[in-house]
């Protein structure tokens, strides 16, 4: 069973995520959606929100390609985590060529901790290239429209978080 790794913050997760998370299914068996827990970055939804928002939006994707998916909370190190979960491939999603620098420094590091472990980079869609979980935040807490971004039930839960802030 060939099963990949996912990971992010998924805070939350975008039309992009889903996008690259739609793709991958087409490259594994079962597809684990690591969800970083982070705590530097200060997510605005609490881990058990964003691993619930994963599973919903990912039941029609596994459905529609017969491809297993999961989401797993993982706080240590992303090759750890690729092995807790047997992974032997790491999805990486690319936007911009910025994306790029930092995600080859990372290939590099994670091959010398465990070098039968593959990454391989998707590029999101043309459509869904700027779309950024910060940039969603910040649009939607100064009440812009983010409904090109985000699924609608992401959407109700971006509106209800932010009327609860």
């Amino acid at each position: 069973m060939r099963i990949g790794l996912y990971p992010g913050t998924f805070d939350p997760v975008t039309l992009g995520h889903l996008d690259i998370i739609s793709r991958a299914t087409l490259l594994v068996d079962r597809l684990v959606i690591g969800v970083a827990i982070n705590r530097d970055k200060g997510p605005l939804f609490s881990l058990e929100e964003r691993v619930a928002m994963i599973e919903a939006e990912c039941k029609t994707i596994s459905k529609s390609t017969g491809c297993e998916i999961v989401a797993h909370p993982f706080e240590n190190l992303l090759i750890d985590c690729a092995r807790d979960v047997n992974a032997r491939i790491i999805i990486r999603g690319l936007r911009a060529v910025a994306d790029f620098e930092y995600e080859y420094q990372m290939v590099g590091m994670n091959r010398v901790l465990d070098n039968t472990v593959e990454t391989v980079f998707l590029m999101a869609e043309a459509e869904h290239q700027a779309i950024a979980s910060k940039l969603v935040k910040e649009i939607a807490r100064l009440d812009g429209n983010v409904s090109h971004f985000v699924t609608l039930a992401v959407n109700k839960a971006l509106a209800d978080k932010l009327a609860k802030s």
